[in-house]
């Protein structure tokens, strides 16, 4: 019994870190690549430590993961949450970031996270 209540818990916490419109445009981005913050910084009109906090609060959750490569860190979505199903179930009812994700690669292409 306490096992369910927990996963509802789970389940809930991630439902409202989802409902904010950033944190639910950067797992939509984050489902089609993994992204360091400076790219982030090139689709969303807010400050680098405002992203940052957004990226923990859905890393605390379990929803995006981190791998630092030399000075730089990458978040990706977790896939191996039991919350990943959940995740895409909500990913299929919002629009492809596709036009975001152009802008990411230019950003990519301009080395802003050269390593």
């Amino acid at each position: 019994m306490e096992q369910t209540m927990l996963d509802i818990e789970r389940v809930s916490q991630a439902l409202k870190l989802l409902g904010d419109k950033t944190r639910l445009s950067i797992v939509s981005i984050l489902k089609q690549r993994e992204c360091c913050v400076c790219e982030f910084l090139e689709v969303f009109d807010m400050s680098q430590p405002s992203i940052s906090q957004h990226l923990r609060k859905l890393k605390d959750a379990g929803l995006v993961k981190e791998e630092r490569r030399g000075q730089w860190i990458y978040y990706s979505l977790n896939t191996q949450t039991n919350l990943y199903d959940l995740i895409e179930d909500v990913l299929k009812h919002v629009p492809d970031p596709d036009e975001k994700i152009q802008i990411i690669q230019k950003c990519s292409l301009n080395t802003c996270c050269d390593e």
